[in-house]
């Protein structure tokens, strides 16, 4: 069976720890003074974060799709617990298709999406999440923000040694 594999460049990895383990509703199987890495199972994912950037911090913004009422009422349970400001969409139009979904940033203020696809849209959308970025310092940019809004990593020098 295939696991997709993530890596994000992280400033500090302790925050990052508790966020990610709160997320995964699961310790990692790896942790290093540089390096940490959950090998899940649900999702299949290698998820793998560390301090090894020579510039700036992470990706755009990552996601688990859910399929069903029950998965996506458990991740939205987990998130609560990842002490960390929420925004809920119902119905959204983003990425030509309908979906319930709640939007995340991890201490990083890389954008998490969680959602339920409900069925297809005729037009691409455009996502309102002027609230996550109020809470969040601002910079969040998921796939269905609109063009030309800088994204929190590339915003800042998170990351850059000195």
């Amino acid at each position: 069976m295939k696991r997709l594999h993530v890596h994000v460049a992280v400033d500090d990895l302790a925050p990052s720890i508790r966020f990610y383990s709160a997320l995964f509703a699961a310790e990692p199987s790896v942790v290093k003074s540089d390096y940490a890495k959950w090998m899940l199972d649900d999702p299949r994912v290698n998820f793998a974060i560390s301090t090894h950037a020579s510039g700036q911090c992470g990706v755009s913004h990552l996601g688990i799709q859910v399929e069903d009422e029950a998965e996506l009422a458990e991740v939205y349970d987990r998130l609560q617990h990842a002490e960390a400001p929420r925004v809920e969409e119902n119905n959204a139009i983003c990425c030509y298709a309908q979906s319930d979904k709640q939007w995340i940033a991890d201490p990083q203020g890389i954008a998490w999406e969680t959602f339920l696809t409900r069925g297809e849209a005729t037009v691409y959308g455009q996502s309102a999440l002027q609230k996550l970025r109020a809470l969040t310092g601002g910079g969040v940019e998921p796939c269905c923000e609109p063009a030309g809004v800088s994204s929190a990593a590339s915003a800042s020098n998170c990351c850059a040694r000195s």
